[in-house]
Formats: C-alpha cells, sequence, structure tokens
C-alpha cells in the first residue's frame, strides 16, 4: 500500500482513525502541525488521531527510473551531471586558493627585499658613521699637536714629549662603533667557521712530504744579513721580509720579481703585515716606531705615517679581522690598537697586574675579539679587545715567548718559546701538547697554523711540519726540512696558499721556498 501524500510506500505507516487512509507518519505530523485537517478529505485531524501500523521489513520497489534502459540512463546522465558540476566548483576553489597563496608569497617576497635593503641601508650608515668618528678623531688629533707646535714656538711635539720626562699622550678610546664593528665580525666570522669545510684544494700529506727546496732568494744586505719576519698575501702570492738591515722587501713569488724594497727605519725590522689586498703595509721595528705604508700607481710603497706611540722596541704587528685596525705590540709592556686609516692610536694599554716584562710576541684571534701575547716573562696573556681586560694567562714556558698562532678551528693556540712549542686549548684553557723537537740550546723562533687549520710548522734550528690532529690524538711531524743557511737558526715560517708551498726565513739574507719540484723546478735567483 502507498502513501496518500507521496504515493511511495511508507517507511513508518500511520493510519487515520476517522478517514482510514494511510499515510507516511513524518509526512502527516508535518502537515497536521501545518493545516490540522486531513489532506485527502479535510477533515479536522490531530497527531492523536493517526495510528501507527506494525509491518515486516519493507523492501522498497525499484523506482519508475530505473524499471528501464532509458530510465537508468536518465539516472546516469542526471549523477554524471552533478560529478562534473562538483568537479568544477572544487576547480573554482583550487583557482582562487592558488591565487591567494601566490599574492602571500610575493608579499612575503617584497617584505624581505624591504628588510635587506633595510639592513643594507643600516650597516652602511654605521659605516659611514664609525668613518665619521675616525676622521673626528684624526681633526682633534691635528688640533691636538697644531697647539702643541703653537705652544713650543715651533718645536716638534715629538721633542717636548722627550723634554719632559713621564708624559703620556692622550688616546681617545675605543668608542662604541668600533666595539660595534668589531662585534659584527666576530659575528659574521663566528657563524662561516661553523660551516668551514677544508678546501679541495689544500696539499694533502703525501704532497708535503715530498717538498724540497725549489728556489731561493737573497733579498737583504750581506753586510747585516738576517730575516727576522715574514708574512704573504694569499691573494696576490706576495711574501714580505723584514730583515735586520732596516728594509723589508716585498716580492712577487710567481714571477720571482722583487716589487719594492721599504726603507726607513734606523734599527731591525722586526714584523710586517699586509693589510687587506696589499694596498697597504703595516712595519715594526726595533727603532720603537711603526710604519704605515701605502702603495702607489708605480707599485712601490710611501710611508704614509710614522707611529710613536712605543718607547721601547717593538716586537710584533697584528691585523685585525676588519683589516680597519691593527695593534702593535712592544717591550715597553704596552700594546696599542690603532686605526688604519688615520694612523691614530686609539688607545694604549699596560698590564696592571704589575708584570715588569714586555711583550714579545701579539697575534689576532681569527674572529677579531681577542687579543694573545707574549711576553719577556714566559706568559702567554689573552685580553677581550672590546674591554682590553686580561681576561686569561697561560705559564709553563721556559724563556720569552717568541711567537703565537691561533688556528682557524677557534680553539687551538700554538705559542713558541725556548723550551719549545705547546699547545692550548681555549675552550678549556689548558695546555693539552708540548713538542721540545730541539735541544735545551736551542730556542723555537716561529710557529704557525696554515690558514685552514690542518697543518701547524715549527722553526728553530729545522723547520718541521705537523699534522693537526684533536686534543687526545697524536699530533704526528710529517716533514722535517733542514737549515740550508748554515746558520742553525730558521726564524720564521710561513704556508703559501692552500699549503702549496713553505717560505722559510733564516740568519742569512735569503728567502726559501720549499714545495714540489714538478710544478716549480729548482731556481735560483
Amino acid at each position: 500500500m502507498n502513501c496518500c501524500i507521496s504515493g511511495e510506500v511508507p517507511e513508518e505507516p500511520v493510519v487515520s482513525k476517522k478517514s482510514g487512509l494511510l499515510y507516511e507518519k513524518r509526512l502527516i505530523e508535518r502537515h497536521i502541525a501545518d493545516y490540522g485537517k486531513c489532506p485527502i478529505t479535510g477533515e479536522p485531524l490531530t497527531s492523536d488521531d493517526v495510528v501507527p501500523i506494525k509491518t515486516g521489513k519493507i523492501v522498497r520497489p525499484r523506482p519508475v527510473q530505473a524499471a528501464s534502459i532509458p530510465g537508468m540512463l536518465g539516472m546516469f546522465q542526471n549523477e554524471w551531471d552533478g560529478l562534473m558540476l562538483s568537479n568544477f566548483a572544487l576547480e573554482q576553489q583550487l583557482h582562487t586558493a592558488r591565487q591567494e597563496l601566490s599574492h602571500a608569497l610575493y608579499q612575503h617576497d617584497a617584505a624581505c627585499r624591504v628588510i635587506a635593503r633595510l639592513k643594507k641601508e643600516r650597516d652602511e650608515a654605521r659605516s659611514l658613521l664609525a668613518q665619521a668618528e675616525r676622521q673626528y678623531h684624526v681633526s682633534a688629533a691635528n688640533a691636538m699637536t697644531a697647539n702643541a707646535v703653537a705652544l713650543s714656538n715651533g718645536k716638534r711635539a715629538a721633542e717636548d714629549e722627550e723634554m719632559v720626562p713621564g708624559a703620556k699622550k692622550i688616546h681617545t678610546g675605543i668608542t662604541s662603533a668600533i666595539i660595534d664593528e668589531l662585534t659584527e665580525c666576530n659575528a659574521s666570522l663566528s657563524q662561516q667557521r661553523k660551516k668551514r669545510q677544508i678546501p679541495a684544494t689544500l696539499a694533502p700529506v703525501e704532497a708535503l712530504e715530498g717538498y724540497t727546496q725549489i728556489s731561493s732568494h737573497p733579498f737583504h744586505k750581506t753586510s747585516k744579513p738576517g730575516i727576522l719576519s715574514m708574512d704573504i698575501l694569499y691573494s696576490k702570492d706576495l711574501i714580505a721580509t723584514g730583515g735586520l738591515d732596516t728594509n723589508a722587501v716585498i716580492f712577487d713569488r710567481p714571477s720571482g720579481q722583487i716589487l719594492s724594497t721599504l726603507s726607513g727605519h734606523s734599527k731591525k725590522v722586526t714584523s710586517v703585515k699586509f693589510v687587506a689586498q696589499g694596498d697597504q703595509f703595516i712595519t715594526g721595528s726595533a727603532d720603537k716606531t711603526v710604519r704605515l705604508w701605502e702603495s702607489s700607481d708605480d707599485g712601490n710603497y710611501i710611508c704614509r705615517h710614522v707611529l710613536k706611540d712605543h718607547t721601547a722596541e717593538v716586537q710584533a704587528v697584528t691585523v685585525h679581522a676588519t683589516n680597519n685596525y691593527f695593534v702593535t705590540a712592544s717591550l715597553d709592556n704596552t700594546w696599542c690598537f690603532y686605526d688604519i686609516s688615520s694612523g691614530t692610536c686609539l688607545n694604549q694599554v699596560s698590564d696592571s697586574s704589575g708584570s715588569s716584562g714586555g711583550y714579545t710576541s701579539a697575534a689576532f684571534h681569527p674572529d677579531g675579539l681577542i687579543l694573545g701575547t707574549g711576553t719577556v716573562e714566559a706568559l702567554v696573556k689573552i685580553w677581550d679587545v672590546k674591554s682590553q681586560a686580561n681576561v686569561a694567562r697561560f705559564d709553563g714556558h721556559v724563556g720569552a715567548v717568541t711567537a703565537i698562532s691561533f688556528s682557524e678551528n677557534g680553539y687551538f693556540l700554538a705559542t713558541a718559546a725556548h723550551d719549545g712549542v705547546k699547545l692550548w686549548d681555549l675552550r678549556k684553557l689548558k695546555n693539552f701538547r708540548t713538542f721540545a723537537p730541539y735541544d735545551p740550546d736551542t730556542p723555537t723562533n716561529s710557529v704557525e697554523f696554515d690558514h685552514s687549520g690542518s697543518y701547524l710548522a715549527v722553526a728553530g734550528s729545522d723547520v718541521r711540519i705537523y699534522q693537526v690532529a684533536n686534543v687526545k690524538s697524536e699530533w704526528n711531524c710529517i716533514k722535517t726540512f733542514p737549515d740550508l743557511s748554515g746558520t742553525g737558526k730558521a726564524t720564521c715560517v710561513k704556508f703559501g696558499p692552500d699549503a702549496k708551498y713553505v717560505a722559510v726565513g733564516s740568519m742569512d739574507r735569503n728567502l726559501r721556498v720549499f714545495g714540489l719540484p714538478s710544478e716549480d723546478g729548482p731556481t735560483e735567483s
């Protein structure tokens, strides 16, 4: 039986007490709620007038449309049309979502570009501010010098200082802008060091084992032979030497030509350093002065500044990683922090601990916020550059500390003295290995890590190359170069770019280069 309203078999059949007609329960209840009467007879009807009928499981008959093939095809067509409409709506929503995502990514990219531009403008502003401050310090120093000249009736200020015992120069100090510059450099280099990898072009151990002398170059005067200091400019493969004959020599290794001989000091040149790309050059001397040289168009170097802040021999010069500042260390027991562009001493630091021994060596940490110095009293002192405070000191050496070298890894420090070489772990501030390669009467004059931190060179009565390991592993000596000078004293040693060669200075007048004979045939110049 079918419902009188829908004409279909009811799922919940009910029958009217008044008319006896059959209805679907939900349909008749809704009709009673809306109209209150029977939909067929029109008689008044309430929910109490309908009685549910109990039936067995109802099998719904097949709808009329499914009773024939054309009807079924029509149903399938309707379902397909509905599916296509639904798919079209989803594609419309996907397209809208993609447009919104593209717009969001464009806004993010634009924001990143704006942030990068603002950072660049901030860095440029800071650089200009630091430059302005340096120029201001130069102007102030010039004004003070002019006043001193006027007050002394035209006599030189340096002479006035010599006339007044104990007179001290006034220094402006390391400003907050300079400290910010040093801190930013430290953060950048530290971040790069975390990603540092050994370069693929680095000479392997097998190559170093085959090194032999490939060239020898007589630079300095025969009347006062002896090379005391050396530096290498990796980008141009230039080698600089400082000699006992008061001269510094800049040598182009690939061409074998001397580019310039720098004269001006009155005593031996104890330290030489390149700045940046070699446009500037610094020399320190036993005549108590530091000279700042600048390259000219003809390839020579002109002395731009003569710095006379020390009262005893200048033993070491070290350049900061920014290439804007450098430090000198002297036997007068002070170290000076200089601005390179102006040649101004910003601060002169003395040890407040009461130590009377002067400084014999100095080197910046690769990140630039730590300075290491060696003293006559066999001490190694570590300084915080920002506060100029002595934050650590290492003892245990015998004799003056002749050389200091920080490893590129940032936590190894090598120091040389009369008793040999000591290796220090800066993380734990302790000595973890000692080399005593020579007899007690032979001092170790130089120690140097290569630029990758993979090899360590030691110079004394000969030159020895060690392979760098960790704190617990053994550091093996992989090569020994005999002293070919006949003096029994190798004074300085440096690795070339990628350790492709080793340059050695001795107490004769020759610079010797050791490398693979297959690459550079033995030459004499």
